[in-house]
């Protein structure tokens, strides 16, 4: 007979690869399904970057409050809006954001619960190269402890390398896997990758 805690760790594994399964059919489901829009807002902050960079992130459930950081040369700058606000139009125009295209961007954000939108430098042999992530919160999963999970997107400018596991692989090695922010991710197609973990940045 099984001993109490054999049972328990038995019955934690099982729990783990039904999880992990769920949140992976998640992943790729969730992609293909608003593909689209998702692309639209890589593709919006990738231009709206170039005239001033910034990251921009939803600070609770509702996603109403967020956090908004201007990059400049000498300073970040950190403010906290409801997204109504007019001291969001007005703060975006003192730094000339463009503020229809910023404003369109939080709101696609919204429609598809991203929390979190950000560049991030990476270099491959000495070259510099930009890659995007995206961060959603995946409420629509049911499956237990989803709650305490973020489901994070990255955008590559190129196809990359994959191990036949379809885990992301560097360049410069084809057997090493690359950790990005300390997370192993995964192929959903040769230029964009996804993890699953308990922050959301």
């Amino acid at each position: 007979m099984l001993t109490k805690l054999t049972r328990v760790i038995l019955f934690s594994g099982i729990l783990s690869f039904i999880l992990s399964c769920s949140l992976k059919k998640f992943s790729a489901d969730y992609y293909y399904q608003h593909e689209k829009m998702l692309d639209k807002i890589e593709e919006s902050y990738k231009k709206l970057y170039q005239q001033q960079p910034f990251t921009v992130a939803f600070t609770d459930r509702d996603l109403k409050s967020l956090s908004f950081e201007i990059i400049t040369d000498t300073l970040n700058y950190i403010y906290q809006f409801d997204i109504n606000e007019k001291r969001l139009t007005d703060t975006l125009v003192a730094y000339n954001f463009n503020v229809p295209e910023v404003v369109e961007l939080i709101g696609r954000m919204q429609s598809v619960r991203c929390t979190w939108v950000n560049k991030l430098d990476y270099y491959v042999d000495e070259k510099k190269n930009t890659l995007v992530l995206i961060s959603i919160k995946p409420v629509a999963l049911n499956a237990p402890f989803s709650y305490k999970k973020y489901y994070t997107l990255i955008y590559f400018p190129k196809a990359q390398y994959f191990d036949s596991a379809g885990q992301l692989l560097d360049k410069k090695s084809l057997r090493r896997l690359r950790k990005i922010s300390g997370e192993i991710f995964k192929r959903i197609n040769d230029k964009v990758c996804y993890t699953v973990s308990g922050n959301f940045r």
